[in-house]
């Protein structure tokens, strides 16, 4: 059993997330923004933590992150104004980061999405600019990081019932997937070592989640 600290607790992926792994026996801690969300987190087995990452500072977000072995990254802004969503999917998201350093914490997953890189081609007039900005900055500070990181970039989300298949690979065009499959993958790549130092992009396909990941299960070439 691991314990896990999911960060975006009361999101769509978080909570189908949460489920998952406390029903697989791992001691779940969901962080929210407010109280109100205490009930829908605590349906899923996980403990709720109030605490509202974008006006958290480092160390008082260590310390709510002490005594965890993994941290999932889930927040999102969900669109709105690009200042909040920088200070969201970017600066928190970075200060997440360097609080599960300083607790001691090794391993971190981002949820992030399908085509996210510094090079995103998005221009600057587009209303996604921001948020591809922010992930962009934030995978990157990940991927300097000593952390044991893995980033997944799934295509759009969908509430379709998950089908527990996939299909993985940088070159698949871009379709959808349902938030059931990104939260099964999120709960699998926390058992594979193989996937530490991977950005992971998928869609929906026809292949079951743990056979796709199956490349993932060696560590990645040395360059």
């Amino acid at each position: 059993m691991s314990r896990i600290a999911i960060i975006g607790g009361h999101g769509r992926v978080a909570l189908r997330l949460a489920h998952l792994l406390s029903e697989s026996g791992h001691d779940v801690t969901s962080i929210i923004r407010s109280a109100r969300q205490r009930k829908d987190v605590a349906e899923t087995g996980a403990a709720p933590v109030v605490a509202d990452v974008e006006r958290l500072g480092p160390d008082a977000l260590a310390k709510t992150l002490a005594g965890h072995d993994a941290v999932v990254w889930a927040a999102g802004a969900g669109g709105g104004s690009p200042e909040r969503t920088y200070a969201v999917d970017r600066d928190a998201a970075i200060r997440s980061m360097d609080a599960a350093l300083a607790a001691g914490i090794p391993r971190y997953v981002m949820v992030s999405y399908k085509g996210a890189r510094l090079q995103h081609g998005v221009p600057p007039e587009d209303s996604f600019f921001a948020y591809a900005e922010a992930k962009a900055a934030a995978d990157e500070h990940l991927r300097v990081s000593t952390l044991a990181w893995t980033i997944l970039g799934p295509s759009a989300l969908t509430d379709d019932p998950g089908t527990g298949q996939i299909e993985v690979g940088a070159h698949l065009e871009s379709t959808s997937v349902p938030r059931d499959d990104v939260a099964a993958v999120a709960a699998a790549v926390l058992d594979l070592p193989g996937t530490i130092g991977r950005f992971i992009e998928f869609n929906s396909g026809s292949i079951p989640i743990p056979r796709a990941l199956e490349s993932y299960t060696q560590p990645p070439p040395t360059l």
